[in-house]
């Protein structure tokens, strides 16, 4: 699995600083097509990874080359199925490498050179399912020196989503091998400059012959003790199956038969986003979730998607999000909610989860507070109107069942019954606001299992 001695030559006349001086990418793209066959490709970028591992490839324009061969050597397939994927994530988000202030740089094996902002912009766009003919007019000259303005964070969820779908079923001795070739352990020695200037040498040495060090990986070898021989005498007599013809082999019918839930539920959530589901549905979409406690977290649903799926199907949006309790993502998922724009679906959902399970109290206050300023800021009187008896009716559920402390939000809510006090609800919400502060009334907390219904 490695390149011939004159396949690496063609790789590196290619990708050579005087070559791409004046080409577009989409010309050095085209001349790897016409040098490599497909057969060779994963060689090919196995390749390129090599020479971004050890910083044999001496200038960005080299580097910005060689990172778009690698993307486009699998063109038309989705990111997250190609074998280069981490490598664009840890371009865009490498590891942190700073123990401590004014420490030293740490490295790590597989450790990649660090990206400008405008080559990691440029290969966000890359990974974005956009037309990309006009990114590859440019030469590699022209995006380094173009300026970046606005976000430079970028979000690779879904993309890190799918990888790591994928890694759970690798063995671990898999995931904690690291390359045998590693990095010089300091740039900065005397001496050091000269050893890597052939670098086109190195590289040949490291990626071509039968076996080359650049194909092989390091695993720690997992040691387990033989299990004991067991004594003869204590052989259970059901082992011993001669002359007994009552005995016959039972086989699993259901060994090696792809299990198709996961994939229609994917499908049908995909459709919950965008239009309601029929009853039947949703109710198929429920029984398999609860038959499968661990499906939730592989139907690709990320906070980015949780707003669509809350206004299109509200009741699977609560089923999903209960289970997903115990994710290490479902602050996430809270924060996307409350932050959504207000509406019924989000308001039932947020009613129905408070009402079943213990939400953290400054998210539940940070929704409260977003209702009121939506209401306070709409334009439409109809609109504005039905919000506020909405939000009314959500406030009095939450007071009456205990679930906020309404001490915590007293004068924010008293405000916004007084501005609204034409309202019959703000009226109502304001004599329950005074009743509970001079202490006319008591409240008995409901049970968590209850449901509000709210009325527009």
């Amino acid at each position: 699995m490695s390149l011939t001695t004159d396949q690496c030559t063609q790789l590196f006349r290619i990708i050579d600083e005087s070559n791409i001086k004046n080409q577009t990418l989409e010309a050095l793209v085209n001349e790897v097509y016409k040098k490599f066959d497909p057969i060779d490709y994963f060689k090919v970028g196995t390749c390129l990874v090599m020479l971004l591992q050890q910083d044999l490839l001496p200038t960005s324009e080299q580097r910005l080359v060689a990172v778009t061969i690698l993307h486009e050597l699998y063109r038309g397939e989705p990111i997250a199925n190609t074998p280069f994927v981490n490598v664009f994530i840890q371009l865009l988000h490498p590891p942190e490498q700073q123990s401590n202030v004014g420490a030293p740089k740490l490295e790590y094996p597989g450790q990649l050179s660090k990206l400008s902002n405008s080559e990691k912009h440029f290969i966000s766009q890359l990974l974005l399912d956009i037309p990309k003919d006009a990114l590859l007019k440019k030469t590699a000259q022209q995006i380094i020196n173009s300026d970046v303005i606005g976000q430079t964070n970028y979000d690779l969820s879904s993309i890190q989503l799918a990888v790591a779908e994928k890694q759970i079923e690798l063995p671990q001795s898999c995931k904690t091998a690291i390359p045998v070739v590693l990095s010089f352990p300091s740039k900065q020695i005397n001496g050091y400059e000269g050893i890597i200037d052939d670098r086109q040498d190195i590289a040949k040495r490291l990626v071509t012959g039968e076996n080359p060090p650049m194909s092989r990986v390091y695993k720690p070898e997992f040691v387990t003790l033989a299990p004991p021989l067991m004594n003869c005498q204590d052989e259970p007599v059901w082992m011993n199956v001669i002359n007994r013809k009552e005995h016959i082999i039972a086989y699993d019918m259901t060994m090696c038969v792809p299990n198709m839930a996961g994939q229609e539920v994917r499908q049908l959530l995909t459709k919950a986003y965008k239009s309601a589901l029929t009853l039947q549905q949703q109710q198929q979409l429920l029984t398999e979730l609860e038959n499968d406690s661990k499906l939730v977290y592989h139907i690709g649903l990320t906070p980015s998607k949780l707003p669509e799926l809350v206004e299109n199907n509200p009741i699977i949006a609560i089923e999903v999000l209960l289970k997903l309790m115990q994710s290490k993502q479902i602050t996430e998922y809270f924060s996307v909610l409350v932050n959504m724009e207000m509406s019924l679906h989000s308001m039932e959902v947020v009613n129905r989860l408070t009402t079943t399970v213990d939400l953290p109290t400054e998210f539940v206050h940070l929704y409260i507070s977003n209702c009121i300023t939506t209401c306070e800021t709409i334009k439409d009187k109809y609109m504005q109107n039905r919000l506020v008896r909405l939000v009314c009716v959500f406030l009095q559920s939450l007071i009456r069942n205990k679930i906020i402390n309404v001490q915590e939000l007293f004068i924010e809510v008293q405000a916004f019954c007084i501005e609204f006090s034409r309202i019959r609800e703000a009226a109502a919400l304001f004599r329950l606001l005074k009743q509970l502060e001079s202490g006319e009334i008591g409240l008995q907390t409901s049970p968590t299992t209850s449901k509000t219904k709210l009325e527009g």
